[in-house]
């Protein structure tokens, strides 16, 4: 049955066309359908709409912007006479001030080793203070890309700890931070350049078909599953009998009584 000479019931009208118009003189298609049907996961690709770049040379991260490291303020005598948070004793004399507490310069050491912390960088770690070197040995993560000591803000994806500009999207080589990710071939890309290079669009509302999104194929496209409907009523077609004309979907009532 030919639908593009078939003329319309006479004063048929408002009819809701769900789709934009494509090129005249396609025969009509049926059949029951059998739509393969997936759920979009991390990483998986169906489509692709580019080529893949290569992956930038990785350059030198900048050291950490939120770095852990401190400094300890030195206080000339004659300021005041606050108590040191180590010994509990007046300081009548020079004195550092450090994490909102007051010491005897000769007292503010690592934890471990007992270097003196007076004029170099410290990081409190449980309530101690320990030198760079010490920290580095004992507590900072290691980044899996650089392999270096992490003494500032810590990125956890994938069951590892990166620099915040250690852990880039493949592509645009910005840093993800704490945004969604997906990966394509081991590599994370950020949202916007996974589904722009790798990505699957719906036929029925030109939207991506995201991660965790069920879908299915028919006509020989890809469609979200609530956007498998007829045209003219927007009735679900999922695991119908249908009929197309145009790449548009068309329920048994309305294939050969409509003409688009």
């Amino acid at each position: 049955f030919d639908l593009n000479h078939y003329s319309p019931v006479s004063g048929q009208s408002n009819i809701l066309l769900c789709f934009p118009p494509t090129p005249l003189g396609q025969r009509v298609q049926s059949g029951l359908i059998t739509p393969s049907f997936g759920m979009k996961g991390n990483g998986s690709a169906s489509v692709l709409r580019g080529p893949v770049p290569a992956r930038p040379v990785p350059q030198p991260h900048p050291k950490d912007e939120d770095t852990l490291v401190q400094m300890a303020e030195h206080i000339p005598a004659g300021m005041r006479t606050p108590m040191c948070a180590h010994c509990n004793m007046v300081i009548r004399g020079p004195f550092l001030v450090a994490m909102g507490k007051s010491w005897h310069k000769e007292e503010f050491n690592c934890a471990h080793c007992r270097t003196s912390l007076a004029d170099i960088g410290f990081v409190e770690e449980k309530g101690s203070v320990y030198c760079e070197h010490c920290y580095e040995e004992f507590f900072a993560p290691t980044c899996s890309r650089c392999q270096a000591k992490i003494l500032g803000e810590v990125i956890n994806a994938l069951k590892q700890t990166w620099h915040i500009y250690c852990f880039m999207c493949a592509a645009c080589q910005q840093p993800i931070r704490n945004n969604t990710f997906h990966l394509e071939d081991g590599e994370p890309y950020c949202e916007q350049d996974f589904y722009s290079l790798f990505g699957t669009g719906c036929h029925g509302c030109d939207f991506p078909i995201e991660a965790g999104d069920k879908f299915l194929e028919a006509l020989g496209y890809n469609w979200h599953d609530t956007c498998f409907v007829c045209v003219v009523c927007c009735a679900s077609l999922e695991g119908q009998t249908f009929f197309s004309k145009k790449d548009k979907p068309l329920c048994k009532k309305h294939a050969h009584t409509v003409k688009i």
